[in-house]
């Protein structure tokens, strides 16, 4: 990797955790310049503007996450255990995955009404979450894990649904008790479906 692109990284992945966890609008490029000790002058030769590296904040944090997710799911041996691995990964929203939560809900939150691109971005990464679920519950009926009237698609929209839901509602309460339901519920669900 150039020297260019060593410290371009570098400050997308200093910055990418500010942005999840103060938001776009509250961030500013000296948020930036003091976790990096970069100069202004550093930071616009690597980005023409706080808009550009916000999206690559983004993309960063839908990265790890990623990663981190597919690492967790690739231990599991059967479609079920994949789902409960799925839930349990995100089943912890005070001490999340990715440092200051969900990048999905929080930056889909701010960018909806705001942000176009950062909009997509996410759009675009919740359908893949949802792909992933629904190729999950389709895997399982097909290997006589789930009944065959299960329908993969609108389970993997309820779902996410409901571990977002459950995400939001921890992070405002400071607790996990929430969350602990929705698991709760999804895991019942599951089995219900289950052979």
């Amino acid at each position: 990797m150039a020297k260019g692109e060593e410290t371009r990284q570098f400050i997308i992945e200093k910055a990418a955790p500010i942005f999840n966890t103060k938001g776009i609008a509250a961030t500013s490029m000296s948020d930036i310049m003091e976790a990096t000790k970069l100069s202004k002058g550093s930071m616009y030769v690597h980005f023409e503007n706080k808009e550009v590296l916000a999206c690559a904040a983004v993309d960063h944090n839908v990265k790890v996450l990623s990663i981190k997710l597919q690492a967790a799911l690739s231990r599991c041996k059967s479609a079920k255990e994949a789902l409960f691995t799925y839930i349990d990964f995100f089943s912890n929203p005070t001490h999340p995955p990715v440092t200051g939560g969900c990048p999905l809900l929080n930056f889909g939150t701010e960018a909806d009404d705001t942000n176009p691109t950062v909009k997509e971005k996410v759009n675009n990464a919740i359908k893949q979450s949802q792909q992933l679920l629904a190729g999950i519950i389709e895997n399982g009926i097909s290997n006589k894990e789930f009944k065959a009237d299960l329908n993969a698609a609108e389970f993997a929209i309820a779902m996410f649904a409901m571990l977002e839901g459950g995400h939001l509602m921890s992070r405002m309460s400071g607790n996990n008790d929430k969350m602990q339901v929705v698991a709760k519920t999804l895991k019942n669900l599951i089995e219900e479906n289950s052979f």
